[in-house]
């Protein structure tokens, strides 16, 4: 389970050096957040659909509720009892709730890392090559209480050995050069994409214990 990750200041050029990605006008990148758990808003990338600032299919930054709702939700958000901020990577073909998202919603989640609990201690993972990365996500953009709401979900998959003992999935995160590739849903079967990043690609160290409280904030959380 992934349920909490991070995200230092990362500028419109560093996006755009990774991915073909059309920036908002006007408006600055999104801000840091060391402690982001579901529920939250978070930037995500994905194609543009209709009435976007972005042309139509150009990769753009969206702002978007960490827990999909998918497109048959018609309650209000709080009858939603099912927990969706994460999905199995071998079940999201087939999932009634997030099948729909992997056909036509699929987004990339910008992050530094991600933290990870072990007998009631945090620790950190962080990219060992660059100093950010991208989880394979699912967006959808359901109707509640009136108005349209943009939702995500990120991957998850089996442990590497980075992670073994520790948890028994962790998020998958994509290497830059399928970035497209995910994004591009006439590729139909990207299975192959959904799978435990090598070991090397990560580092840990054990993280501050007040990131267990959602409301604690800062780079202090980090530990370092």
């Amino acid at each position: 389970m992934t349920s909490r990750f991070f995200r230092r200041a990362i500028s419109w050029e560093a996006y755009r050096a990774a991915i073909d990605l059309v920036p908002p006008p006007g408006v600055d990148a999104p801000e840091p957040a060391y402690n982001i758990a579901p529920g939250s808003f978070v930037p995500i990338l994905r194609r543009a659909p209709d009435g976007e600032y972005a042309p139509r299919h150009a990769i753009q930054v969206a702002p978007a509720y960490w827990g999909l709702v998918p497109v048959w939700w018609k309650q209000p958000l709080t009858e939603k009892k099912f927990a969706t901020f994460n999905a199995r990577a071998e079940r999201i073909a087939t999932s009634n709730t997030f099948s729909g998202a992997f056909r036509q919603g699929r987004c990339l989640v910008p992050a530094s890392g991600f933290y990870q609990w072990s007998g009631g201690t945090p620790f950190a993972f962080a990219p060992t090559q660059t100093p950010w990365l991208c989880f394979a996500g699912l967006w959808s953009r359901a109707m509640i209480d009136g108005s349209e709401f943009d939702t995500f979900a990120i991957i998850t998959c089996e442990p590497n050995l980075a992670l073994a003992g520790l948890a028994s999935s962790m998020p998958v995160i994509l290497a830059p050069e399928h970035y497209a590739r995910w994004l591009d849903t006439s590729e139909r079967d990207p299975h192959a994409l959904l799978k435990p990043c090598p070991s090397d690609w990560l580092r840990a160290w054990p993280a501050n214990p007040g990131v267990g409280n959602v409301h604690n904030q800062g780079e202090a959380l980090l530990g370092e």
